[in-house]
């Protein structure tokens, strides 16, 4: 990228922190403000241009979803021309028939280097499946994490959206969007330190997701409307890395009913237009999206100045 393009961005990310501010969301942003910004179009044509830019895909087995599955990067297409987004998408086609052997979710993740900050995507989810029956319990993501080291180990952060179309983790069948930031957690027996909100009702269609990080506080937000706050008991404390993924609930997981009976098979789908990250500041869901407006415009499609921390943190795109 040119250093003309760079001032240019840093310009336009300037006037959007001065202009655009939305009166839905709270007034504490634009803090700190750097040039430590990441943004990806995902206008790719083939997985090369993916992995060139970072990116990596999951194929480690395990936790979280239906047990047995695999995780693989079939499900990770591009496409243009879609309906609502200007530049090119990426998707994320998650398939189920019930059991982990015909089960394959989808996860794709960049380097755990993110923490105080904004983060945002615009993206698209579903309250049905693209072919076969519906009524799984089917979770749609985009959330920032990093490994935990040990069961219940303090030292770690977590920062999730998840829409839950058919719903799930025992509160009913309706659909719902969830947001939860983690202190921590074991598996076995299963033991969770969060805090969490669910806001019931179809979030189907385009949707812009930011969440901010900053001065031992979360918060979400969906289309510039407050989702919740979460305090400083379990903001993030280690960098992460920036996640989307599809997957099945098991059955029981906190309640949960998981997949319906049947063995045919079923497709779910979620698409992402644009993700972005703009390290040490709080910024409203308007500036972002006139930051992201001033990269198109400029004919950006990808732009990493968020420094690797020192030595790089390993990122395995698992958990």
């Amino acid at each position: 990228m040119t250093e003309k393009k760079l001032r240019f961005i840093g310009a336009l990310l300037g006037a959007g922190l001065l202009a655009g501010c939305n009166t839905a969301q709270s007034p504490k942003v634009a803090q700190n403000v750097t040039d430590e910004v990441f943004f990806d179009d995902f206008s790719y044509q083939d997985m090369s241009g993916f992995y060139a830019n970072d990116w990596k895909v999951r194929t480690q087995t395990g936790h979280p979803g239906i047990s047995g599955a695999t995780w693989s990067a079939d499900g990770i297409t591009f496409h243009d021309g879609i309906e609502g987004a200007k530049n090119g998408i990426v998707r994320m086609t998650s398939k189920t028939g019930g059991t982990g052997v015909n089960t394959q979710h989808t996860q794709f993740c960049h380097e755990r280097k993110y923490l105080e900050g904004t983060y945002g995507a615009r993206v698209f989810f579903r309250d049905e499946p693209s072919s076969g029956p519906d009524g799984d319990e089917v979770i749609q993501t985009f959330y920032a994490i990093s490994p935990l080291k040990a069961p219940m180990d303090l030292d770690y952060s977590e920062t999730d959206f998840e829409y839950l179309p058919n719903g799930g983790w025992g509160a009913g069948r309706s659909p719902a969007m969830w947001s939860t930031t983690w202190e921590t957690f074991q598996l076995e027996p299963w033991t969770k330190v969060n805090e969490y909100t669910r806001k019931p009702g179809s979030y189907s269609g385009w949707r812009t997701l930011v969440l901010t990080v900053m001065n031992d506080e979360v918060t979400y937000y969906v289309d510039g409307e407050l989702l919740s706050t979460h305090s400083s008991k379990v903001a993030p404390e280690v960098h992460m890395s920036m996640n989307f993924n599809l997957w099945f609930m098991p059955k029981g997981a906190d309640g949960s009913a998981g997949p319906i009976e049947s063995e045919q098979i079923r497709e779910y789908q979620e698409d992402i237009d644009w993700v972005f990250h703009q390290a040490g500041a709080a910024l409203t869901t308007a500036q972002v999206e006139s930051a992201v407006e001033g990269m198109r415009l400029s004919k950006v499609t990808h732009v990493d100045k968020v420094p690797a921390q020192n030595p790089p943190l390993v990122s395995e795109c698992g958990l």
